[in-house]
């Protein structure tokens, strides 16, 4: 592991880079050292959470957080496997998440696309803090809650439905980490179906900076119209961010688009980023 102050590492990601040799799949997720804690930002769709970090000799039995960004089973899948991990461990981490993390999710082609394991069974094993407000990991790593939408061309997609009816569901558990670093913030998202501006603009009001240093994740713009696509790299560019790490969900069409003007990086799995 690299050493400074901030690490963050690609542990899932659809993605791999080259050389490295990991494994990879369609689903999200991070380890983060800062502050003397030790934290876990979603768990990928499968078992490769724990095959990566393992060959990466990250210490998981250290673990001192598990942040959910939202309840898609490509960013809550490797709890299953992660419970079989802890469950006969004495020590474990806490889980922090919104209060419907683990709301049952449908849509009509896939069925369901929700978390594999229950409210019951997860709690079973590892202590959830359930929160929609602002959560402090540490001093300076703020797990946002849920994002107020105020825009008005993020978070109004439907994405299927909520306990296999007719709910519409619009991930409003979506969230993100806002991370002070040297008074400028470092975002972290999962998918951002509360809209990356959102969650920028909401970061910035919790952290009380003016300055967004980088993004990483997914920014869900694959599907994205030309006039919201255009809204958003406009209000990227205002940002003028040091580095965009646009992975997993933001689409190839709009991170060649963002790339015309704003310092996309390469992401997969196995980069490290150390500040």
């Amino acid at each position: 592991m690299l050493k400074s102050k901030f690490q963050l590492t690609v542990l899932v990601d659809n993605n791999t880079i080259i050389d490295k040799y990991f494994l990879g799949e369609p689903a999200l997720s991070f380890y983060i050292e800062y502050e003397n804690k030790k934290i876990l930002f979603d768990t990928g769709y499968s078992d490769i959470v724990l095959k990566n970090a393992k060959k990466m000799n990250i210490p998981f039995k250290q673990l001192d957080y598990i942040v959910l960004s939202h309840g898609h089973n490509d960013h809550t899948g490797g709890l299953k496997y992660l419970l079989d991990f802890y469950k006969h461990l004495e020590y474990k981490p806490k889980i922090v998440a919104c209060s419907n993390i683990f709301s049952k999710r449908f849509d009509n082609i896939d069925g369901e696309f929700g978390s594999p394991l229950s409210k019951e069974e997860v709690e079973s094993v590892f202590k959830v803090i359930y929160t929609d407000k602002t959560f402090l990991l540490t001093e300076n790593i703020y797990f946002l809650g849920k994002i107020p939408r105020i825009n008005n061309y993020e978070g109004k997609a439907q994405i299927g439905f909520l306990k296999n009816s007719n709910i519409p569901d619009f991930v409003e558990d979506d969230s993100a980490l806002a991370i002070r670093i040297n008074k400028k913030i470092f975002v972290v998202t999962g998918c951002s179906h509360s809209g990356i501006i959102n969650i920028c603009n909401y970061a910035k009001q919790v952290c009380k900076l003016d300055t967004i240093y980088s993004i990483i994740g997914g920014l869900h713009l694959k599907e994205a119209t030309q006039e919201h696509l255009e809204y958003t790299i406009n209000e990227l560019n205002r940002l003028n961010l040091d580095s965009l790490y646009a992975s997993h969900c933001t689409g190839f069409k709009a991170t060649c688009k963002l790339a015309e003007t704003i310092k996309v990086k390469e992401v997969g799995v196995g980069l490290q980023i150390a500040i």
